[in-house]
């Protein structure tokens, strides 16, 4: 298998831009990895060299400088020879003569096998289909189950694929973006590779949603210009403070990424000016006591913010991070990140599992197998659900916030964020979870819902009269695993009454979409539908529905979608089949219809904030959903006029029925006063308008002031600036994006 666009012959290469490659492969070796002779390296590199020939990349550069490219993100990890002689070979079996056995006879078993586990993942085609992306995952993970090198090598291979993303299709952009954002960056982050996780993010974002990254950078570079000298300031005055305390460390200082911001706007639905913390600091020590004194170093310089202090030393999270978390504020305002760690936990922060490695020379051992149970766990997870469920699951258990909690023995427990007791349970044994009667948290009695905080004593009560896990427990449990386990429970003990459930849920669904159920009395009908889902009757399928393992909404769904097909089909040959399933009716999603497409995730623009009155447009973010903004946003109309961009720009119209509110920002310009913000604040709860944020700054005798506002449409949002400019002192009153 041939990769795209690639040309191959079969001529003698003496292009040095390899051999400048290749320099910087010896350099990232030299300062990273204790490897002295590079005889075996060199080897490598003349054997893929030739082996690959005058293939080119789609920007004209010999196709070797790919896999070194990805030799040196894999030597910057620090890993062993053998790694990054199969970083080098790693695309000689897919796009190459050579074999398998060549690469062993040359060098090593142990190489050859990763290179084949490399071939094997690359060799899946990535589509939009969740059953097939959820086969991709699944091979990662039997990969990572053999030798987890194969998953360091593959994630070097897809960093440096991203980072030269630029001269791909726009298809494959975003095709490759949503891949990396979904799977390879969730799995960067559970082995703690924070490092290559972050940029992943970033290089994804770029390609789904451009108009979002760009407003992202353009607002931080204003806020960097806006904060004048802050970082450089703030980095010396730690930096001295920690020397004058007589601790040897090293400062660094960084502004956040971009999709951490994106997240944080849009998770929080928070505007890019109410985003505060966008500065973050490290401290780097040589010991854990001086991580500490660090500590109160800082606390000392700056006031330190209530409830914002993590301690993941004495409390590591499950990838193995540690590091002292502190948010304070400085004497300009302005709250920023303080992290303390030492150099190896610095080195496992940013590589994770390869720093890991590095130091203690692969992984063995009853400790490093506990480490990996979390791939067992997903491995079991996905064979027993629905896959946009696994997905789902899968997106808690990577890149949810951990919840720290004891059992009363004093062992740690770690679970995802709104874990309950089920959760906790189930994380002991299967057993204890199918047995509990009751939980105790700190002594207390508490629901099975109880959402569980970082430091509780869980104690779990069990009977052997119990008659086991209730349904109800699957909408209160956050991890995969309890998840998993429940289904299991009743797949194996409650198939008859799986199936009286699952039908009824079944059929109610066909009823809901009007999707006749006398369609599957046509046995052609039936075998589509059974071997879709695998099943061998309808009462499996029933099952399936009835203990989890399917959703009734997306089987029907997806029965639906199979109905037009065959009838499609049918009515070509000039047949009428006995059936006809009525298609539903679109629907507008907030207030917002999308043209020519059906219960789409909608979110509205921070960088316009549009309302119903304002004439809009949406952008196809792939895999975000449609961003709504108005039509005269400045990042709509640079966008628009860009090739690569028009397409994705879209019809949407607000719907004639609508019942809610919507968030708008509002920039107010005022002579600085006192009692400005309070005349402010009166006439907005004149008004009876819910201000959901608020900020004001004072420059120079001019007052700026920003407020987020929930309005029903552009008329009352007219008559909210109109009140507004009556206020005494206030120049001008301008909507966001303007």
């Amino acid at each position: 298998m041939k990769k795209e666009g690639m040309a191959v012959a079969t001529v003698n290469v003496t292009d040095d831009g390899a051999e400048k490659e290749y320099q910087e492969l010896v350099n990232s070796i030299n300062q990273h990895t204790q490897i002295k002779d590079l005889a075996k390296i060199r080897e490598a590199f003349e054997f893929a060299r030739r082996a690959h020939g005058d293939q080119r990349r789609k920007d004209g550069s010999l196709y070797i400088t790919h896999p070194l490219a990805a030799a040196v993100i894999v030597a910057e990890m620090g890993i062993d020879e053998d790694s990054i002689i199969a970083a080098i070979l790693h695309d000689c079996i897919e796009d190459t003569n050579v074999s398998y056995e060549d690469i062993a006879k040359r060098f090593g078993a142990s190489v050859a096998d990763i290179v084949d586990g490399v071939t094997k993942l690359t060799r899946v085609v990535y589509t939009s289909k969740e059953e097939e992306q959820m086969e991709n995952l699944r091979k990662m993970l039997m990969a990572m189950a053999r030798d987890i090198r194969v998953i360091l090598i593959k994630m070097a291979d897809r960093l440096h694929n991203m980072r030269t993303m630029a001269y791909q299709s726009e298809s494959k952009q975003r095709e490759k973006a949503l891949e990396t954002m979904e799977i390879y960056a969730p799995i960067a982050h559970r082995l703690g590779m924070q490092k290559i996780k972050w940029e992943l993010e970033d290089l994804s974002l770029l390609y789904l949603d451009p108009v979002g990254y760009e407003e992202i950078s353009q607002g931080l570079a204003e806020r960097e210009k806006a904060d004048d000298g802050f970082m450089e300031r703030t980095e010396k005055a730690i930096k001295k403070r920690v020397q004058d305390a007589g601790i040897k460390g090293t400062v660094q200082s960084r502004t956040k990424h971009i999709y951490s911001i994106y997240r944080k706007m849009y998770g929080q639905n928070k505007q890019f000016s109410e985003i505060l913390d966008l500065y973050a600091f490290r401290v780097i020590v040589d010991d854990i006591a001086d991580c500490y004194n660090v500590l109160g170093c800082i606390h000392e310089l700056y006031h330190p913010v209530p409830g914002r202090f993590k301690d993941y030393i004495g409390t590591p999270k499950p990838n193995m991070y540690q590091s002292l978390h502190t948010t304070v504020i400085g004497s300009e305002g302005i709250p920023f990140e303080v992290q303390i760690r030492t150099w190896e936990m610095h080195r496992t922060a940013e590589y994770g599992i390869a720093a890991h490695w590095k130091y203690k020379e692969g992984i063995s051992g009853k400790s490093d197998e506990e480490k990996f149970a979390w791939i067992r766990n997903l491995l079991e997870a996905q064979q027993e659900s629905d896959a946009q469920d696994f997905f789902s699951s899968l997106k808690v258990d990577m890149f949810s916030d951990e919840v720290f909690v004891f059992t009363p023995q004093g062992d740690v427990k770690s679970l995802p964020a709104g874990a309950t007791p089920i959760d906790f349970a189930y994380s002991i044994h299967s057993a204890i979870g199918n047995r509990m009667t009751c939980a105790k948290v700190n002594g207390r009695i508490v629901p099975f819902s109880h959402v569980l905080q970082n430091g509780d004593v869980v104690e779990v009560i069990t009977s052997n009269t119990s008659k086991g896990p209730s349904r109800d427990w699957l909408g209160m449990v956050k991890s995969s695993e309890a998840r998993n386990k429940i289904r299991q429970w009743f797949k194996k003990e409650r198939r008859e009454e799986n199936i009286v459930n699952g039908k009824a849920a079944f059929e109610a669904e066909m009823r809901r979409l009007g999707v006749p159920l006398s369609a599957l009395t046509d046995e052609r009908v039936l075998q589509v539908v059974l071997k879709r889902f695998s099943a061998n009757t309808l009462d499996d399928l029933y099952a399936s529905i009835g203990y989890g393992g399917l959703s009734a909404q997306k089987t029907v769904n997806r029965i639906r979608d199979e109905l037009h097909t065959m009838e499609r089909a049918a009515r070509e040959k000039g047949e009428l089949p006995s059936w006809s399933p009525s298609p539903t009716q679109a629907k507008a999603v907030h207030g917002i219809v999308v043209e020519g497409v059906d219960n789409v995730l909608v979110k509205f623009s921070h960088c316009c904030m549009p309302v119903p009155g304002d004439e809009i447009v949406g952008f196809i973010t792939r895999g975000y959903g449609v961003s709504i903004h108005r039509t005269d946003c400045k990042n709509y109309m640079n966008s628009v006029s860009k090739e690569k961009d028009k397409e994705r720009w879209i019809k949407v119209y607000w719907a004639d029925d609508r019942d809610e509110t919507y968030e708008t920002g509002l920039a107010i310009t005022a002579g600085d006063r006192n009692g400005l913000v309070m005349d402010i604040a009166t006439v907005l709860n004149s008004l009876k308008v819910k201000v959901n944020a608020m900020t004001a700054r004072q420059i120079g005798g001019i007052a700026n002031v920003y407020i987020t506002v929930q309005v029903k449409d552009r008329n009352e949002l007219g008559t909210v600036i109109a009140r507004l400019l009556s206020v005494q002192g206030v120049k001008e009153v301008r909507r966001q994006g303007t």
